[in-house]
Order: structure tokens, then C-alpha cells, then sequence
């Protein structure tokens, strides 16, 4: 399954206008060049015109043909400063509010929820919580959800994985761990697949006493709570998860063990470098974070991320809003 292929071919005539608040980076703008000319997708560029010019020259693209937006000058400003003050609740004054706005990925991210932009990709340059904080701030979650969550698909050749939380919660707790099933469940669904979720710890099944165990094996019951159409099981090791002969040793009788396809990681340290060790070990390409439990998607990029990469993130993120 070619996912990004098959997502660029369901976006056309969609218009999704995708929102860049990093526009003076030269992987961003030249990814946006790219959908520019592809015309699937509108990148609308932020950033400070004498920057961003500086890098178009230096990379070679032509920046009246995209759309760009310097935030200090736009039309604009004024309307969505007034809407984050209403949107923080008292929170803000005018004052701040315009400091703030200042800020490209604020900026962005008021774009996105007065619906001037479809989504929003960033973090290319910034941190996931520069990335995250204006999402949460000002997009918020949706109803049912507390917290949002990152997810990963990982993709070679035919296969196609989906795997959360790996960027946002560091610790989460059972109730945290059952939202991010529900949501990666959802995730799964809207990009194709039939979703068979792994609630993973290092036992199986209780081959270990610990309270960590108790962790994964609490969330499962509340996630079937929470949606009990769900095909997850846990707990299970990522062996039991993955290969059918250990699954069935292991987790008898279980519809999900030895053939889950959504993994959900007991722990951001666990997600995190299960995600990496996949990408790097075992040639998957990685796209994502996806960020799940949103009102509208705004979606971060590794800062080790290339060119490619912000495509295809920009094309997740339109999907997300459009598809």
C-alpha cells in the first residue's frame, strides 16, 4: 500500500490550504515549491519577507508562486488577535495577544481555527511544544479527549503500522493510555486500515507482576469501556503482538496477538525509541507525529526531518482535514 500515493490521488480538487509557519527553512520551502507545483495541496508560508526571500534565492525557488504571508503586515492580524483573546477566555489581553500573534506558529494556528488554512506543519525548526502549546491553546481537544497524542505510521514496501503515543505523553496513565488506543483506533481507520491494537508491556498476558504491568492491562479494560467494538487486546509484548506462532503461545484465543497493526507504547521513552528503532533498523519510513484528539489537524515535524518528509506530513495533515 502506497499510502502517500494513493492520499495525493483522494486530495485532488480538494484545495486543502496547509498552513507553514517555519517558511525561512530551506526543507520547508522547498517542499512547499513542490506541492505548489504538484497543485494537490496550498502551502501558505509564513514568515518575514526578508528571510524567507533570502532563502528562496539560495535554494532557487520562485516565492511568487506561492503564497506567503509576512505576519507583521497581514490583513489579518488584527481580526485574529481579537479572536485569541475570546478563544483564551480572559486569559490574554490585547496587549499580549498581539506579542503573541507575532509568533508564527500562534499565528498559524489562529489561521487554521478561523478557517483560513485547513491544517497546519511545523516543527521542522521549533520543538514539539512550540509546535503543540497554540494547538492545545487554541484548537483544543475533542470532546472525550483530555490529551493528544502522537502518532507514527511506518511504512516499507506493502506493510503499513501505526504506532502511539511517540511523541507527547511522557508518562501516561491507564486513562491516558486508553485514549490514545481510541484515538489511534480512529487514526487507523480514517488512513485505510482494519485496526487490530496492541496494548504492549514486557508481559503478556500476566507472565510478569509489576504495576507497570497492571498499567497496560488496566487500559485495556478501559479503552473496551470507552469503545468495546475495538479489536485490541493487552497486555503483550511486542512479540506476542506481532508474530502469529508467538501470539498464539503466548495470548490463546486472542483476535489480536501474532497480528496487531497498531501498537500503542506503555511509554513516551518506549514509543519513542521503538518508532526510531523500526526507522532505523528495519527501513520504515516514518510519517508523523500525527497529533490525534484534535478539533483540527496540526501536525509536527522532527527536526531531523528532510525535504520528503514535510511532503508527506503536509499530505497526512490535509487528509486528515479533508478525506
Amino acid at each position: 500500500m502506497d499510502l502517500i500515493k494513493d492520499i495525493t490521488e483522494k486530495l485532488k480538487g480538494k484545495n486543502a490550504r496547509i498552513v507553514f509557519p517555519e517558511g525561512e527553512d530551506k526543507r520547508i520551502l522547498g517542499a512547499c515549491a513542490r506541492l505548489a507545483k504538484e497543485g494537490v495541496i496550498v502551502p501558505v508560508v509564513l514568515g518575514k519577507r526578508s528571510e524567507v526571500e533570502a532563502t528562496a534565492k539560495e535554494i532557487g525557488v520562485d516565492l511568487s508562486a506561492l503564497e506567503f504571508v509576512d505576519i507583521e503586515k497581514s490583513d489579518k492580524f488584527d481580526e485574529l488577535c481579537e479572536a485569541f483573546v475570546e478563544r483564551r477566555k480572559g486569559k490574554v489581553v490585547p496587549e499580549d495577544a498581539k506579542k503573541i500573534l507575532l509568533t508564527p506558529n500562534y499565528f498559524g494556528t489562529m489561521m487554521v481555527y478561523k478557517g483560513y488554512a485547513d491544517g497546519l506543519v511545523s516543527g521542522a525548526v521549533g520543538t514539539t511544544a512550540d509546535t503543540v502549546r497554540p494547538a492545545l491553546q487554541i484548537i483544543k481537544t475533542v470532546p472525550g479527549m483530555s490529551k493528544t497524542s502522537g502518532a507514527f505510521f511506518m511504512l516499507r514496501d506493502d506493510e503499513m503500522y501505526l504506532m502511539a503515543d511517540c511523541a507527547i505523553n511522557i508518562d501516561p496513565n491507564s486513562d491516558d493510555l486508553a485514549e490514545i488506543a481510541v484515538a489511534s483506533d480512529k487514526t487507523a481507520k480514517q488512513f485505510g486500515m482494519d485496526p487490530k491494537i496492541a496494548m504492549l508491556s514486557f508481559s503478556t498476558k500476566g507472565s510478569a507482576s509489576h504495576e507497570l504491568v497492571d498499567k497496560v492491562a488496566n487500559a485495556t479494560a478501559k479503552a473496551l469501556e470507552m469503545n468495546p467494538d475495538l479489536d485490541l487486546d493487552g497486555e503483550l509484548q511486542f512479540d506476542a503482538a506481532f508474530v502469529p506462532s508467538v501470539g498464539e503461545k503466548k495470548a490463546p484465543g486472542s483476535k489480536v496477538a501474532g497480528h496487531a497493526n497498531v501498537f500503542v507504547f506503555p511509554s513516551l521513552e518506549a514509543g519513542n525509541i521503538g518508532y526510531k528503532i523500526g526507522q532505523r533498523f528495519g527501513g520504515f519510513e516514518a510519517i508523523g507525529p500525527v497529533l490525534q484528539g484534535l478539533n483540527s489537524p496540526v501536525n509536527d515535524l522532527s527536526r531531523g526531518c528532510n525535504e520528503d518528509e514535510v511532503v508527506s506530513l503536509a499530505k497526512v495533515t490535509a487528509a486528515q482535514a479533508k478525506l
